[in-house]
């Protein structure tokens, strides 16, 4: 008998006090294992080697800002299924909408 799927979540995101919340909640919720990025093209490259159930990705990132790696992803076929939950403390509308038309899946405002 084979073991389950591991569930991966991958976090990209750069404040590292978000990051410890994130992996804290999601290794408790569920059991989940949870890698990190803390720039877009590191994200981008975890994304693409570990295919994770889910993507955190912050908005504002450094190296590529979270917006191009979402277009990225969503445009590859092998990453194109994966969910991305946009998360960002910019909570103006235009982002919200820019972000839902690259193809993240929702968007969550950092309090």
């Amino acid at each position: 008998m084979s073991a389950a799927p591991e569930k991966k979540v991958l976090v990209v995101e750069d404040e590292a006090d978000v990051v410890e919340i994130l992996v804290r909640a999601f290794k408790r919720a569920a059991g989940f294992n949870v890698i990190t990025a803390s720039d877009g093209v590191a994200g981008l490259r975890r994304a693409r080697e570990e295919s994770p159930v889910l993507v955190i990705l912050d908005l504002m990132l450094p190296k590529m800002p979270g917006l191009e790696v979402c277009k990225i992803l969503k445009g590859d076929s092998l990453t194109r299924h994966i969910p991305i939950l946009m998360l960002t403390a910019k909570a103006e509308e235009i982002d919200r909408i820019v972000g839902l038309e690259l193809g993240a899946d929702d968007y969550v405002s950092k309090p």
